[in-house]
Order: structure tokens, then C-alpha cells, then sequence
């Protein structure tokens, strides 16, 4: 058991120093103690962990606290709750819980929809108390599932790569800053359950784990049996392969962010560095792009087609690749990722300006501004003030005289001699009062309405919201 602990000591040592000795602490007495939660089930993982989070918060004067997730799936999670804080209590350990209703399965069952929810909640408590530290009870025979099941899926390096012992899970916990730890992963859960023993450590079990319909029951209590039988000690090889997996999943990422650097032209990706990448390293640097725009991994068969068209099409196609997160587009020999926004039809929204430097526009994903501009280059103020306008998308009859010099013209020809990709068009709203036009997206506003006299000027300018 010591040997053990002492492992434990080490982990939670290393994911402590990432948190706590990262910065230096302000001198302010006043100042928030170094704090670390756990996420508490009341299961005999969590439990052990509880324990021996609590002797090293002692030691090294750290704040402990337990957050508990009540899922009301089963009909004995009251029971449980009542175990977790008579257990805290006794431990004198803060105690906090949150009730989540996980109300459908989704598209990846109620395992799946369970586990987000519990996640969300996880880190709106670390928000709520100021940690910056939570630790999960994830053992070397979970990590042993987990590289199981990503290999049965079919996954790449960074599926085998398994559970980090640490990392930032913004997706999971809606906190880009928080840092999960997982203390116990290099621990067998032989070793917690003799730990449970000796010190008396009691438990609640959860009925659930032993449903085989969940793939990780499944693995655990059919597959796994029968692989110790055969090959004893798997779950360290396996632990070992997604150490060996997370190596060269950062290898990947080392190259993928070079080839970015070297490919990137603006917020796009120039094709025809893209051509000088093999298949391979391009895909990686174009799942790497995805990546660190925050979208969804796409599917291989799906990188490929997408590389394919992009790449195969004629040098002056308008090609657009669909994403459930964003559209890829080609233009002018770059790769571009925009939002993938549902541009409503008749849907225009009326406002009045009262004189606020900008209107946030959530359905038109956006904001207008409202800023000074010289007599000559804008609209008058108290004029604009006591107008009822409208924020609208594009259609066809549109025409925009942009300077007293200039011709009044369509907005198509507008955008093409701006240089402004059709695609793009689309997400550019209107600034209409009554049938005349005012502003548009993109261009700029309509100088019919301009006033010379000195005095109070304004003009309009779109922001879009950024990926």
C-alpha cells in the first residue's frame, strides 16, 4: 500500500506545482487560498481519493473541497448524497453539490448525456468557489478501457493517447484556465480497493456499473476478465501504449503547429503550401486547425473528401465544404473557416438608435457601431436618432452610392469590385429605413443621407462576431 501512496504523492505533487507554483502568491493576506476540489460519487474510486487528497491537503496547506453530482437517475442518488456529506463532514471538508436532470440521451446515449452534464456542473462549482485545481478519481484500469475503446472505435494517436494525467478541458468544463487532475491514474484498482481496506474507507456502489449496455460495462466485466486471464498485467501495457500514443500525439502537434505557421495567410490556409505537405502531414495540420478553432474533429473519410475538393477544384471555383460546426471555403487559393450561421429569410429586426455606440445583433451574429466621422461622412446624429431602422439580409434590388463621385450601383457589383467572396455576402446585413438604404455590411453607408454641416456626425460600421 505504500508504494501506492507514494505514487499517489508523486502525481498529485507534479499536477499540484502546474497550479500552485506556476505564479508567484500575492502578498495579500486577504488573498484566496490555494484550493483543489475533488469530484466526489461516493464510489470507492472517489472515496480513496477523498481520503488521500485530504491528508495531502493538509500536509501542504491546501484547501479541500468535494463537489457532488446529483443525476437523479437512480432511486438510491438521495442516499448517496447523505453519504458524501456525512463522509466530508467527518473529514471537516467542504461540501457542495449540484443537481443536474440529464432529460434526453442524445445522439451517444444517456451514458453520454450523463457524463456532460456532470462535467458542466463540475466546473460552474469551481467557478462558483474559485478553484483551479480538480482532481478525478481515473485509475490505470480506466485508462486500460479507455484505450480499449477508443481502438475499438477506430481511432488515431490521439484516441490511443488516452486520459492525460493532467490537462484543460474547456469543452468539458466551460473553463479554458481550470485544470483537471487525475492523481490516481497510474494506480491498479486492486491497489485503491486494498487502500479502501486498510484504512476502513467506506463506499456506496453504484448499481449501474454492473449494466452491460454501457460499452465501459461491457469492456469491464466481460472483456477485461478474459484479457487478465489470458494477459496478465495488460492493463499497465496498455497504460505503457498510451503514454508511448500521447508522445507522439505531441510530436504531431509540434508539427502541425509549424506547418500551420508556414501554410497560414491570414486567418486562411494558402493552398498551394498546402500542395507542398504530403497527405499525411497535411491532414494533421488541417485537423490541427480544427482543433485550435475550437471545432469538432472531423471524421478521416471526411478530412479526405474535404482535402479533395479543395484541392482538386479549379483554380476560380467557389468551392463550400459543409462542417457541423463551420463552412470551409475556397477563394482566391486560401482555405478559409467561417461560422456556420442559418441566414433567415425575411427576417428583419427594427431598432432605434439612442445613441449607445453599438447594438448587439444575436440572431444576425454580429454588433453595429455607431462611431464619429467628419461633416461629409456620415449621417447627422439628432437625424439618425429619430429614425426607426431596420437591421436586415440581403436580397436582390439593392443598389448603393458609397461617395458623391461615384455611381450608384448594385451591391453585387459593390461586393465583386470589393473583392468580397459570395459566400461572405450572405452574413453581411442591410441597415434600411423604410426602402432606402443606409449601410451596407461590408462597404460601407449609402451617401444620400450624408450631412455636411459641421455638428454631430455618425457613421455605421459591422463587426461580425469572430470564430
Amino acid at each position: 500500500m505504500q508504494s501506492s501512496t507514494d505514487d499517489f504523492e508523486r502525481a498529485l505533487g507534479a499536477i499540484a506545482a502546474r497550479v500552485f507554483d506556476s505564479a508567484p502568491r500575492a502578498p495579500d493576506v486577504h488573498a484566496v487560498p490555494r484550493t483543489m476540489a475533488i469530484a466526489y460519487s461516493g464510489g470507492l474510486d472517489s472515496s480513496v481519493l477523498l481520503h488521500l487528497a485530504h491528508d495531502y491537503a493538509a500536509r501542504h496547506g491546501i484547501v479541500l473541497v468535494a463537489f457532488h453530482i446529483h443525476h437523479g437517475l437512480s432511486a438510491q442518488a438521495d442516499a448517496w448524497l447523505d453519504h458524501c456529506a456525512q463522509r466530508t463532514g467527518e473529514l471537516d471538508i467542504v461540501f457542495d453539490v449540484r443537481r443536474v436532470a440529464v432529460t434526453g440521451a442524445g445522439e451517444d446515449g444517456i451514458e453520454s448525456a450523463a457524463r456532460s452534464a456532470r462535467y458542466a456542473a463540475l466546473g460552474a462549482l469551481c467557478r462558483q468557489h474559485r478553484v483551479p485545481l480538480l482532481l478525478t478519481a481515473h485509475h490505470q484500469d480506466d485508462q486500460a478501457e479507455t484505450v480499449l475503446l477508443q481502438l475499438l472505435r477506430g481511432s488515431g494517436v490521439a484516441g490511443l493517447s488516452g486520459m492525460d494525467q493532467a490537462n484543460h478541458a474547456p469543452a468539458l468544463l466551460g473553463d479554458a484556465q481550470l485544470l483537471m487532475g487525475r492523481p490516481l491514474l497510474a494506480l491498479a484498482r486492486a491497489a485503491l480497493e486494498e487502500i479502501a481496506q486498510v484504512r476502513s474507507i467506506t463506499h456506496v456502489d453504484d448499481d449501474s456499473n454492473q449494466d452491460p449496455r454501457y460499452a465501459r460495462n461491457a469492456l469491464r466485466h466481460r472483456v477485461m476478465p478474459a484479457l487478465a486471464a489470458e494477459f496478465p498485467g495488460f492493463a499497465q501495457r496498455f497504460a505503457r501504449t498510451a503514454r508511448h500514443a500521447q508522445s507522439a500525439q505531441r510530436l504531431l502537434v509540434e508539427l502541425a503547429a509549424q506547418d500551420l505557421k508556414l501554410c497560414s495567410d491570414d486567418d486562411a490556409i494558402d493552398i498551394d503550401r498546402l500542395r507542398g505537405l504530403s497527405a499525411d502531414r497535411s491532414d494533421n495540420l488541417l485537423r490541427y486547425w480544427f482543433g485550435v478553432r475550437g471545432m469538432r474533429m472531423p471524421s478521416t473519410a471526411w478530412l479526405h473528401e474535404m482535402r479533395s475538393q479543395l484541392l482538386g477544384a479549379k483554380a476560380d471555383a467557389q468551392v463550400l465544404v459543409g462542417h457541423a460546426d463551420c463552412d470551409i471555403h475556397r477563394h482566391r487559393n486560401r482555405i478559409v473557416m467561417t461560422p456556420r450561421i442559418a441566414v433567415p429569410e425575411n427576417e428583419p429586426q427594427a431598432f432605434v438608435w439612442q445613441g449607445e455606440p453599438q447594438i448587439r445583433f444575436a440572431d444576425f451574429g454580429g454588433t453595429l457601431c455607431f462611431r464619429p466621422a467628419a461633416a461629409g461622412q456620415g449621417v447627422d446624429a439628432a437625424w439618425l436618432r429619430a429614425q426607426s431602422l431596420t437591421l436586415r439580409w440581403r436580397s436582390g434590388g439593392w443598389r448603393l452610392k458609397l461617395a458623391p463621385n461615384r455611381s450608384t450601383r448594385s451591391l453585387k457589383y459593390h461586393y465583386q469590385d470589393a473583392d468580397v467572396p459570395a459566400w461572405e455576402r450572405f452574413r453581411l446585413p442591410l441597415v434600411t429605413l423604410g426602402k432606402q438604404l443606409i449601410y451596407a455590411a461590408g462597404l460601407g453607408m449609402d451617401c444620400h443621407h450624408f450631412s455636411t454641416a459641421e455638428g454631430d456626425t455618425i457613421s455605421l460600421r459591422w463587426e461580425p462576431d469572430s470564430l
